[in-house]
């Protein structure tokens, strides 16, 4: 008798392992998409938020400098951001479109906003953040693990542009590719003449 009933109790029938596994599948198919979009809108925040940020640290600057009576050095505009000596925008008299005071890197020798290279967005980018993330102009930089780095830098236009890493594209052996444009991830750029950030979202 109590054989019969410890038998009875175990295991599944082939129709209850047929409706547990449809039932996977339904939850599958219905909570996998929300996962993914809710991935996308935390990418998407990301670099929304770090936009927000890097806009804000170059208004600092600025209001920082006019608040110093626009200080200069060798006829350049500077300022001492956080203990950071950033060279500013300083407008020559052929280049009137650029406004003064925005910042450009360290390099004096750049003020008039006109040469900007990548070494010169990473310097902005580590100069206005108090905890910077890591940034790299380097593609093979993003492509080795262990130096995690989270955002990479090109130069377009004498725009700084960055990007978030893992919005980047990638060839067919999972290797992140440079983007040459805002067309490709998640980015943002920066452009000293007038202090513009313009985000773009690109979905994958």
């Amino acid at each position: 008798m109590n054989r019969s009933k410890i038998k009875q109790a175990a295991g599944f029938t082939l129709i209850e392992l047929v409706i547990v596994v449809v039932i996977l599948g339904f939850l599958a198919v219905t909570a996998i998409p929300k996962f993914l979009d809710l991935t996308e809108q935390a990418k998407q925040a990301n670099i929304e938020g770090m936009a927000g940020g890097f806009a804000t640290g170059v208004s600092l600057v600025r209001a920082q400098w006019e608040a110093e009576a626009r200080p200069m050095a060798s006829s350049v505009n500077r300022v001492m951001y956080d203990g950071t000596e950033l060279f500013l925008t300083t407008p020559s008299s052929t280049s009137s479109t650029i406004r003064p005071g925005y910042p450009t890197g360290y390099d004096a020798g750049n003020a008039d906003g006109t040469k900007m290279d990548t070494t010169d967005c990473i310097n902005v980018w580590q100069g206005i953040f108090a905890q910077p993330p890591t940034i790299s102009a380097t593609i093979a930089d993003l492509n080795d693990n262990t130096k995690n780095i989270n955002y990479f830098v090109i130069v377009n236009s004498n725009l700084c542009g960055y990007f978030l890493r893992e919005t980047l594209a990638q060839d067919a052996s999972g290797n992140y590719t440079a983007p040459a444009d805002d067309t490709v991830g998640n980015n943002f750029f920066y452009n000293n003449a007038n202090s513009s950030v313009v985000v773009t979202i690109n979905k994958n």
